[in-house]
């Protein structure tokens, strides 16, 4: 009996004690998790504008965006790193990937500001599987580091 009462508080805490951005996000839906924040710094999901969190779940269709002294670090399930600068905004369209075969597909968006990217499993297993949109081009990942800077008209 008292086992059960230390299992059920333990696993009390551990609910009440997640990182802010899992409310409402069951495992499944989370892609990826918010390494670093400096400044600035948002998740957009929905029409819901909250404050960047270390430690907080991007779904897909997610973005985030950064204020003028602003940066985002996210790690994702495939083990792609995106990192954001200042006055940033990057969205998330579509991210599938099965760990058991290394296949899927990873689509974003960057509308402006800088992102640094480090690819992962997903363009690794699949080379033309990942895609970063601009206001003005589509970039094909083959499994690289590089960065974007998309500047306002």
């Amino acid at each position: 009996m008292r086992y059960r009462i230390v299992g059920a508080v333990i696993a009390a805490l551990i609910i009440a004690t997640q990182p802010p951005g899992l409310a409402g996000a069951a495992d499944a839906d989370v892609i990826g998790r918010i390494k670093t924040v400096q400044g600035q710094a948002f998740l957009l999901r929905g029409t819901e504008r909250t404050p960047a969190t270390i430690g907080g779940a991007v779904q897909q269709g997610d973005a985030v965006e950064t204020g003028a002294d602003g940066a985002i670090g996210i790690t994702f399930r495939d083990n792609s790193v995106f990192s954001t600068g200042p006055n940033s905004r990057v969205a998330v369209d579509e991210f599938r990937f099965d760990s058991q075969n290394f296949q899927g597909s990873f689509q974003s968006r960057v509308s402006k500001g800088t992102l640094s990217v480090v690819s992962g499993d997903i363009a690794r297993g699949s080379p033309e599987a990942m895609t970063i949109r601009t206001p003005h081009t589509i970039l094909g990942v083959r499994g690289t580091r590089f960065a974007v800077s998309v500047t306002e008209d």
